[in-house]
């Protein structure tokens, strides 16, 4: 009889699901930008769609997400229940900062999104088209100031872009950079810069209220939904596309890095994660395992190669 009860309740116990795990995702930016977008998104979903229990998000400002880099590589060695957000700005900030810790230090699982870059003025701002604020850079670059994201990030990148496509001097270019969405947005809505550049998402309600005026985005082709031409549409021969990962933990064992890859593809694929994606305007950019492995090391190449071309890396 003992038997068959310990029996019985060792397959019930076998039957049980396995508690979900427990997140913190790291934001290593202030709150208001891409990645802190993305962190609380990926905070609503995974806990909406039962995928994990409890997740937290920390907000660790600073040097385009190095200094939450290696803070999280440093303190969650080891740790499956610890997550970071990062992407193209990190990459770039990396070489620039010549920081010590890179995405090496760490265990890359998965591109999540991409967004295209707005540009953006206030509704008072004298430039009404890209066209306008074009003029002025060629007259003189110092004298129109871009407030976007950190230094060497996709929105520097891409201001030096525009600036080489439109036959200026990359390293002449005036860009103040901001560690937060929030901050930076300030900025542009008080005038304090001539344009801001992002991705269109974080503008996406302000241009709908009209405090701000889109004046292109950085797409191959106009985006459905938003009223803007393309930097191509205006003579720039310039395409750039931000993009978005989620990282873990280094030190970690095979089974743990499956198990956060299983959470990260059920999120991905998951209904309230596609309406994420529909309502912040993010491309759907997912890519994992080797194959993300392959891309990234292409992508961090590629990134040297463009931040040695505007003078922003020797």
């Amino acid at each position: 009889m003992k038997k068959i009860i310990l029996a019985s309740l060792i397959a019930g116990a076998l039957s049980l699901p396995a508690l979900a795990a427990d997140y913190t995702i790291i934001a290593p930016a202030a709150p208001g930008g891409g990645w802190d977008q993305t962190a609380r998104s990926m905070q609503t979903s995974l806990q909406q769609e039962g995928i994990a229990g409890n997740v937290q998000v920390q907000n660790v400002p600073g040097a385009g997400g190095t200094i939450g880099l290696a803070q999280f590589a440093s303190q969650s060695a080891g740790n499956p229940n610890a997550l970071i957000v990062g992407g193209y700005v990190m990459v770039g900030a990396i070489l620039t900062n010549k920081s010590p810790v890179s995405l090496k230090d760490v265990t890359p699982i998965a591109r999540l999104t991409g967004e295209y870059e707005a540009i953006v003025v206030p509704a008072s701002s004298p430039f009404q088209t890209m066209g306008d604020l074009v003029a002025a850079l060629k007259k003189d670059p110092g004298s129109v100031s871009w407030g976007g994201g950190s230094a060497g990030g996709t929105d520097h990148i891409a201001v030096g872009l525009i600036a080489k496509a439109a036959g200026v001097d990359p390293t002449k270019i005036n860009y103040i950079a901001f560690s937060g969405g929030g901050e930076a947005l300030a900025a542009i809505l008080g005038s304090q810069v001539s344009a801001g550049i992002s991705g269109y998402g974080e503008f996406e309600s302000q241009v709908k209220a009209g405090t701000l005026r889109i004046l292109a985005i950085s797409s191959d082709n106009k985006i459905e939904g938003i009223d803007a031409p393309t930097l191509k549409d205006a003579g720039l021969d310039v395409v750039v596309q931000n993009w978005r990962m989620v990282a873990a933990a280094p030190g970690l064992t095979d089974e743990q890095k499956t198990a956060i890859s299983g959470d990260v593809d059920k999120l991905v694929k998951s209904a309230s994660w596609q309406e994420t994606l529909k309502t912040k305007g993010w491309q759907n950019t997912y890519l994992s395992g080797a194959a993300f492995d392959e891309q990234l090391a292409k992508d961090i190449s590629a990134t040297e190669t463009i931040l040695k071309e505007i003078g922003l890396v020797k």
